[in-house]
């Protein structure tokens, strides 16, 4: 079963860490209805919704992706790359192992799930300010005996790879290539943004469908005319906290209840 791992929103969440973009209120009441409307768009297209507690000392803690990488065989634990989300990987740790073995990364190894791609049995890791190359290394240990060729990307003027660019489906990559080295992409169809809409490249694919945030309707359009089936979401609050579509969710297959 499809199985979507989510955090409630913290009441702190207008104390988020910030690396790119300029502080802006957050309405924590639109937020909630927002995340509600999110897990219900996720319940729509199939996958189970496990819905954890909000942190109310953890402001980021709503960003569950940050927080493990997630495959068929096991849940790495990383050290995230801002100290202040360190302690969200411990009940998200404890969810995850009721469907995963865990590992878990050390020091000096930084490391964000935002900046983790897999497509396949490759996994793209976005070397940026949040994951260090110590990280790339062992998430490599980790999940190189299962299978997965692990390949980094050179991130550039966003918080994560997947701020950068996402997998659409059908070997299609949405992508903005001024934030992204695409070496590490050839032999995918790179589908470029609009320049009106440089931040437009997170989206996140389930099965047939592709969320886009409501934001950006040229992407919207763009996505759609190339195929894709498209649901539009409103995800704008925590596009003030440098969120988006992929962060706000863990999803895998699992058949435990």
């Amino acid at each position: 079963m499809l199985t979507a791992i989510t955090r409630q929103v913290s009441p702190s969440i207008n104390q988020c860490e910030l690396t790119f973009h300029a502080k802006k209120p957050i309405d924590v009441e639109k937020a909630i209805a927002q995340h509600e409307a999110y897990e219900e768009c996720l319940r729509a297209l199939g996958a189970r919704v496990v819905s954890l507690a909000a942190e109310p000392d953890l402001p980021d803690a709503v960003f569950v992706e940050d927080a493990a990488i997630v495959v068929d065989e096991v849940a790495v634990i990383p050290v995230m790359g801002a100290a202040s989300r360190r302690p969200e990987t411990e009940s998200l740790g404890r969810a995850l192992s009721a469907y995963r073995p865990l590992q878990f990364m050390d020091p000096p190894a930084t490391l964000d799930g935002g900046d983790v791609m897999r497509i396949g049995r490759r996994v793209f890791v976005g070397a940026s300010k949040r994951t260090n190359p110590e990280g790339v290394t062992q998430l490599r240990s980790a999940l190189t005996p299962y299978g997965y060729e692990v390949i980094a990307v050179d991130v550039k003027r966003c918080l994560h790879l997947k701020s950068a660019c996402c997998y659409l489906g059908e070997n299609s990559v949405l992508v903005n290539q001024e934030l992204v080295d695409v070496i590490p992409l050839a032999g995918f169809e790179l589908i470029d943004v609009p320049t009106s809409e440089p931040g437009a490249a997170n989206v996140l694919s389930i099965r047939d469908v592709v969320i886009v945030p409501s934001s950006f309707p040229q992407t919207v359009a763009l996505v759609e005319a190339r195929g894709f089936n498209v649901k539009a979401i409103d995800v704008s609050e925590f596009q003030k906290a440098e969120g988006g579509v992929t962060c706000k969710s863990i999803i895998f297959n699992s058949d435990k209840p």
